[in-house]
């Protein structure tokens, strides 16, 4: 008769399993009586830049199109009181051609 139950040594799996982090890619050794991760070795991250010339190249590209980002939005500050003036006159002037019919109508006036 063969013994198949689940403490049977051919029913028992390894002690550890591997696991890989589907979000960094990341492998981890976990021991599975304790749910302990045993260990973890973090994915090689490729290099970014080849050299130091093309990463002080790369800051000074970023640092030129922050500071044309912002005088962008400085200018665009300075232009929107302008704007709100306008919109404003706008607003006086459909108030004054409108007349003022006094208190709405409501539907529980009506009945």
């Amino acid at each position: 008769m063969i013994d198949l139950r689940y403490h049977s040594p051919m029913a028992k799996l390894s002690d550890t399993i591997e696991v890989t982090c589907p979000c960094c890619g990341a492998a981890m050794k976990v021991d599975t009586g304790t749910a302990e991760v045993i260990s973890h070795v973090s994915p090689v991250k490729p290099r970014t830049y080849n050299d130091m010339e093309e990463a002080a190249r790369a800051m000074k590209e970023r640092d030129s199109r922050r500071d044309s980002i912002f005088q962008q939005s400085v200018e665009a500050q300075k232009h929107s009181s302008e704007l709100l003036d306008k919109k404003f006159q706008e607003a006086v002037k459909k108030a004054k051609e409108t007349p003022d019919t006094g208190r709405p109508i409501r539907d529980f006036d009506l009945d």
